[in-house]
């Protein structure tokens, strides 16, 4: 089992992977000229989209979440773009839905999607100077810090983003979709990957009865959301998915989400991206899927198409009141939300029961 501690270990050295700051540079200062060209291209964007270089197009709520800066504390009242007073601090909010897990004896391990920017960021800024076939520093400081102190709380949190930006370059494809506002399917693997190698050692793990599901991949055509902001359509990019389920006749089914999966996943349409096909793309081939792949079972799912903050945590809420004894075989929960939900969802980190009377 990786534990919170080591997964903060590996935040720190990442922090200093550039081998371009000065001697006696912070990962802050280095990362400062970057952020703040974020905030620049987010204000002066006129549409949600900010195009990068070489195709890559960038969203500009998650540019100015990354040029807000610190963003809990007494500093989320001037940064969060949710008009309650009292949901717009992401801090507590998360510490008291953990507390409340606890109880329940479930776990909580909050997987946060970090920004593309960070991942690509001299796809996007000229204060980055990326050399030939190394990785860039790690830019977002403000989530290394937040994630530290969840983690001084008891929150785990799986940070993806060494994994991702050490992949960036994988011959397989990119890691975000360039002209889109998500994770790639290559991404989406990783991370099930990095989670599954996370839940080793588990008891409740042991005694599970495992599926080997089947697997292909495939090339699919996307047509990113982000082209919307654009005047100038460019031909679709083709991103590698890896479909997974089992073989028919028909060929190969999707894994069906199973109500009494010991996982649940709650997440925004990170969680939805190829996965239910319709407008994101294909079926069978999103993180659902790729955890039931890498775990040998279903996990359960609550998705949002536009909020992974509150409206997840509120829709669990109805379920569990809907549906008495839902909770009771759950183990874990995996919380997976874009990281700019920490100050973009406009209805904020309320405080919320996981179940009535919690």
């Amino acid at each position: 089992m990786i534990s919170t501690n080591r997964i903060l270990l590996g935040l720190a050295l990442a922090a200093g992977l550039s081998g371009s700051a000065a001697p006696g540079e912070s990962p802050a200062e280095l990362a400062k000229p970057f952020l703040d060209d974020c905030a620049r291209k987010a204000a002066a964007a006129e549409t949600m989209t900010v195009p990068g270089k070489d195709g890559w197009l960038f969203f500009k709520g998650e540019l100015r979440h990354l040029g807000a800066g610190v963003f809990w504390g007494a500093a989320a009242e001037k940064v969060a773009a949710a008009e309650a007073p009292d949901c717009k601090d992401p801090l507590p909010a998360i510490v008291h839905y953990k507390e409340q897990l606890d109880k329940l004896g479930i776990e909580l391990i909050l997987v946060p999607v970090p920004p593309k920017a960070v991942v690509y960021p001299e796809k996007l800024s000229d204060a980055v100077s990326v050399k030939e076939g190394q990785p860039p520093p790690r830019l977002d400081v403000h989530h290394q810090e937040f994630y530290r102190l969840l983690g001084e709380k008891g929150v785990k949190v799986l940070d993806l983003a060494p994994e991702l930006i050490a992949h960036r370059q994988d011959q397989k494809g990119p890691m975000y979709c360039r002209t889109d506002t998500h994770w790639s399917g290559l991404a989406c693997i990783r991370a099930a990957q990095l989670l599954a190698r996370e839940l080793q050692g588990r008891a409740w793990l042991k005694d599970l009865k495992k599926t080997r599901f089947d697997s292909e991949e495939k090339s699919v055509a996307v047509r990113g959301d982000l082209l919307a902001g654009l005047k100038a359509k460019p031909e679709p990019e083709k991103l590698l998915l890896r479909f997974v389920g089992t073989r028919s006749e028909a060929g190969l089914e999707p894994v069906k989400p199973d109500p009494a999966s010991p996982v649940l996943l709650i997440a925004d349409s990170h969680g939805l991206v190829f996965h239910i096909g319709e407008d994101l793309f294909a079926k069978g081939a999103g993180f659902a899927d790729q955890l039931a792949f890498e775990l040998g079972f279903p996990v359960d799912e609550i998705a949002s198409r536009g909020d992974g903050a509150t409206k997840v945590r509120i829709d669990l809420y109805g379920r569990a009141k809907a549906e008495p004894g839902w909770l009771a075989g759950k183990k874990l929960l995996v919380w997976c939300f874009s990281a700019r939900e920490f100050t973009e969802c406009t209805n904020g980190w309320r405080k919320l029961p996981v179940k009535k009377g919690g």
